[in-house]
């Protein structure tokens, strides 16, 4: 595991992501069900990564008032979490495999465990307290934050304020993690094949100098 100090949403996070496969991402290549998807979606994710290898950086992306919402409302609930639970939280940016192929940008860490923090819309968070599991749809990343960092279990802690919180623990499941490695390694097989066609097409890698490419297009 290798942990890059860059602030997450930051230019330089958003750089070491790009062309690599995140946990936040392999509802792209993974079915909650942990079956592997066919059809355009991650044929879809492969061109997007391929893209943002070619180029150095990652595609442009817009976030929206719930995203915001969210982020502002993760900054109350990992305090409540610290207290409640009596632990320190470690912030960080990305944390990698140690080939690098693979990342994931956890909320939080503590010497045993990651947290994934989500601050959804009332009705849902309602939703989730009362099915009082960690929904389907966010326990890939939670598989996939212990594929990146090797630890054995996840916290997923879904805050909404005003309502009692919801934090369930999710183990580490070996057949789960077997699951993501076969992806991972699938995907790399395809995204090697297309990156030598496209060098190939092109006479060569791409060159990265200021006059060819804006490396900083958030800018």
């Amino acid at each position: 595991m290798k942990i890059l100090p860059h602030k997450q949403g930051s230019e330089e996070w958003l750089a070491a992501r790009a062309g690599i496969i995140t946990a936040s991402e392999l509802g792209n290549l993974l079915t909650p069900l942990m079956k592997h998807k066919t059809g355009e979606t991650p044929k879809t994710y492969l061109y997007r990564k391929l893209a943002e290898k070619w180029q150095g950086f990652p595609l442009q992306s817009f976030g929206g008032g719930a995203m915001e919402q969210g982020s502002l409302l993760e900054s109350e609930a990992i305090p409540w979490y610290e207290v409640e639970y009596g632990v320190d939280v470690e912030r960080v940016g990305l944390v990698l495999t140690d080939d690098g192929k693979f990342g994931a940008s956890p909320d939080g860490l503590l010497s045993d465990r990651g947290i994934e923090v989500k601050c959804p819309q009332p009705h849902t968070h309602i939703k989730w307290w009362l099915d009082g599991v960690v929904p389907e749809e966010h326990l890939l990343q939670c598989h996939g934050g212990m594929f990146a960092t090797g630890y054995k279990r996840w916290d997923f802690i879904s805050y909404c304020r005003g309502f009692p919180p919801l934090v369930r623990t999710v183990e580490a499941d070996p057949v789960a993690q077997d699951v993501i490695l076969g992806a991972v390694e699938r995907f790399y097989e395809n995204m090697d094949e297309g990156w030598k066609m496209i060098v190939a097409a092109n006479g060569g890698e791409p060159k990265r100098d200021s006059e060819e490419i804006d490396t900083h297009p958030f800018e």
